[in-house]
């Protein structure tokens, strides 16, 4: 007995020596490398040709190392952590405006309801020029943000050039507490179907969702549709409180699992749901990421509502921040998180990179199947497939061009000059006439560009004169080439459909701000429409979830 006691001891003091020793040489590899980079740094200051600016040698270090380990590790210098308590809050000092760079002009783009802009007398379509009597020409779009932006109660004054106006106006706000709102939009859809749009996971996020959902169902709503499209995530429990409103207390909703067991933790719903039995339909797409990624997964992996449109985008990466020296801070990956059924929907995997760097998507061989209650078959690596999958049209390249260049803004604008304010947002349509007169409007401008096909035949030309087979395809390609010219000149006739939705948006958001513009898209939103239909048909949404 006391020989295995001896045997037992012994081994265990390996262990704890072994453990040890990897320990200190793992430290001393940190301190050694820390040492060479020190040193290194020195001998670059002090001999290269050229002067060299530390912080920006460092930063760019800093960039480069936490790059290869994935894209949602940052360092945060204390220049930009304002900018990041922003973004993480939805809060910030300023007068509730949205200004955007078109061809050197900062324009503003929307106006916040309630807030010190809209009192004031700001307008979208309004180009600034001062901020505070300084020339915006002269600045840097980052010193006109920072300058726009400032202490709650400071005053703060615009001048402004505005369509009707012969001289520049100016106009004096105070800065106040400016909460983005993570719900823009709440509304009815037809008699019987609440709409709610969630844009972010900033706190009180599934207060806001709760609090429409009460309105909207005094109002005689019996089915919900929660709109996360190009939701790009946020905090962690607001995802579940989210899920809370449609699923009992006491449910898991999410789990994260991380290298130290500090991070291996299971979130649960902790409050009595807001509605367990009404219909509900999810509308997801490619830039639904994170924290609505969670919701959607919850409510897809307890059978609690039907998921319309696109694949998310696979972002199963949890990160905290970590405060560091000088005010700076660092936000850092400690975690994947796994939905209820225990699927983990990262896309990438960024712990097994390709020699030259890359990162690939997690293998189908690799990804596995798990069941839902009603079972259904749902699957992991590879953001949440929808139960429903729409179409969405992109963008044609005329269309990205129009807008880029500012030309719809501008038309807008111009229209909404001439024109009296749209009654109503989800009925208004540019007439043929108003859009003939936008095609005359665009008669004099410069909107040159390539598209997909144009792209394509100068690759085909190129891998022609390289193959020899130019000079003879070069009688064909002119053609085609000259097909395509003469086709572009009337593209804005042929694409007509999404540039007078885009310019409708903007018409009605002069007058009726972002509740209108929204209100405007519903009339073209094929997701909407099939949500609308799914909870119409209780035979379809049953058939949808598998239920008996």
């Amino acid at each position: 007995m006391k020989k295995k006691i001896y045997i037992g001891a012994a081994l265990l003091s390996l262990l704890v020596l072994a453990s040890f020793s990897r320990t200190s040489e793992r430290y001393f590899e940190i301190a050694k490398n820390l040492d060479i980079f020190a040193t290194m740094f020195k001998e670059v200051n002090a001999l290269y040709v050229d002067e060299v600016n530390p912080n920006q040698l460092v930063r760019t270090g800093i960039d480069a190392m936490l790059g290869s380990l994935d894209p949602y590790t940052n360092y945060i210098p204390e220049d930009e952590v304002e900018d990041y308590r922003t973004m993480n809050t939805g809060q910030y000092g300023g007068i509730g405006a949205v200004t955007r760079e078109i061809d050197n002009r900062t324009v503003v783009t929307m106006i916040m309801k309630g807030f010190g802009a809209e009192a004031g007398g700001l307008k979208i379509g309004d180009e600034i020029v001062q901020i505070n009597d300084l020339d915006l020409a002269k600045l840097t779009r980052e010193q006109s943000a920072q300058i726009m932006k400032g202490q709650i109660g400071t005053p703060v004054s615009l001048t402004v050039k505005r369509m009707g106006h012969a001289q520049p106006i100016r106009l004096e706000f105070k800065r106040e507490k400016i909460k983005v709102h993570n719900v823009p939009y709440s509304g009815m859809v037809g008699n019987d179907i609440a709409y709610v749009q969630l844009s972010d996971f900033t706190p009180d996020a599934g207060k806001e969702v709760k609090q429409a959902l009460l309105a909207l169902k005094e109002q005689g709503a019996t089915a919900a549709i929660i709109d996360l499209r190009g939701n790009p995530g946020g905090l962690l429990m607001e995802a579940v409180n989210v899920s809370n409103l449609f699923i009992p207390k006491g449910k898991l909703v999410v789990s994260t699992l991380g290298k130290i067991p500090e991070n291996n933790l299971n979130y649960e719903t902790l409050n009595t749901p807001f509605d367990v039995d009404m219909p509900v339909a999810v509308l997801i797409n490619r830039s639904s990421a994170s924290a609505s990624e969670i919701v959607a997964g919850t409510l897809q992996d307890y059978d609690r509502g039907i998921i319309i449109g696109e694949k998310s985008y696979g972002k199963g990466l949890v990160q905290v921040s970590r405060p560091l020296s000088y005010n700076s801070q660092l936000k850092v990956t400690t975690a994947k998180y796994y939905t209820p059924s225990g699927r983990c929907i990262q896309v990438l995997d960024y712990a097994h990179r390709r020699p030259d760097g890359s990162v690939g998507a997690i293998p189908d061989s690799l990804k596995k199947t798990f069941k839902t209650p009603n079972g259904r078959l749902v699957y992991d690596g590879g953001g949440i497939d929808p139960d429903i999958k729409t179409k969405t049209e992109e963008a044609h390249a005329l269309t990205q061009v129009l807008y880029e260049k500012g030309f719809l803004f501008d038309f807008a604008t111009y229209y909404t000059f001439k024109n009296p304010a749209p009654v109503d947002p989800k009925t208004f349509r540019l007439s043929d006439d108003d859009y003939k007169l936008f095609v005359t409007w665009m008669k004099d401008k410069d909107y040159a560009y390539k598209s997909l096909v144009e792209h394509e035949l100068e690759q085909f030309l190129e891998e022609a004169k390289k193959e020899r087979y130019y000079s003879d395809l070069k009688t064909q390609l002119d053609q085609v080439n000259a097909r395509i010219a003469e086709n572009k000149k009337n593209e804005l006739m042929l694409y007509q459909d999404q540039i007078r939705m885009l310019i409708e948006e903007e018409i009605v958001s002069r007058h009726h701000l972002e509740r209108g513009a929204i209100e405007a898209r519903f009339k073209y939103d094929n997701d909407v429409k099939k949500a609308v239909e799914v909870l119409h048909d209780a035979a379809l949404y049953k058939k949808s979830l598998n239920i008996q």
